[in-house]
């Protein structure tokens, strides 16, 4: 059966000694693996298409498994996330994220535009720091993960939320902290941040200042509720934290 699906490229591995397979997250199709012949030739038609972050037009025959790619069109490159190491991990580590957590079955528009919007943002200039958080805020909600942020998740109260437990999935008021000793705390500035992300689309990111000691609180937050809620180990997110050790 022929495809023409619209597709970004989340994977691309070699395979033989001139191809390669990739995976495609498409708009309404789910994931889709197809081989492209020849793609590590120099003079390949079809190597621009392989490289991660791609997104383009795919056509392909399949009849079950691996489609084998017919002919396609680029539309958009993304060639800047490449050429950044910083921009590259980022991107790198939303890819892996949806690949690990998007079972091949799943379809759903929202997926592929969350991604789409996320390497705009990120090759929009926009923080790359907020923009992979917000992206992480969505994934978590999409799966079911999202955090409480207007309550106690034990007792109800909006009053004394200076608490936050990965465990539990939300704040936790000052008298409810003994239900988990491990809760950390969460100043009024990342609480108000976290509450901006969990209502915002990721396509309608625009500008937004936050401080070095906000992201890093945030970060520290995140990381542990990723951690909790979904426990994926990743590849490209050890890689983000080789690079924060790095940075001056």
């Amino acid at each position: 059966m022929l495809y023409r699906v619209e597709g970004i490229v989340i994977r691309s591995m070699d395979y033989g000694e001139g191809n390669k397979i990739i995976t495609l997250l498409t708009e309404h199709d789910g994931k889709a693996g197809v081989l492209v012949r020849g793609a590590k030739k120099p003079k390949s038609r079809h190597a621009a298409l392989t490289l991660p972050f791609t997104y383009g037009q795919y056509i392909f025959f399949r009849n079950s498994g691996l489609g084998t790619l017919n002919a396609g069109e680029i539309m958009e490159s993304h060639h800047l996330l490449r050429e950044d190491l910083t921009l590259a991990a980022y991107a790198s580590y939303a890819c892996e994220l949806l690949d690990r957590i998007l079972q091949d079955e799943e379809t759903g528009a929202f997926w592929f535009t969350q991604l789409k919007a996320c390497l705009e943002a990120l090759e929009g200039g926009k923080d790359a720091a907020v923009v992979i958080h917000l992206y992480e805020m969505k994934i978590l909600q999409a799966a079911g993960y999202g955090p409480e942020l207007e309550v106690c998740v034990v007792s109800g109260t909006d009053q004394e939320l200076d608490f936050f437990s990965p465990r539990l999935g939300g704040v936790l008021s000052r008298r409810c902290r003994h239900m988990d000793p491990a809760a950390m705390p969460i100043s009024p500035s990342v609480l108000k941040l976290l509450r901006l992300l969990r209502r915002l689309d990721m396509r309608r990111l625009g500008n937004v200042a936050v401080k070095d000691s906000t992201k890093a609180e945030l970060k520290t937050l995140m990381r542990a509720l990723m951690d909790m809620q979904i426990g994926i180990q990743l590849k490209s997110r050890n890689f983000l934290d080789q690079l924060d050790k790095y940075q001056i």
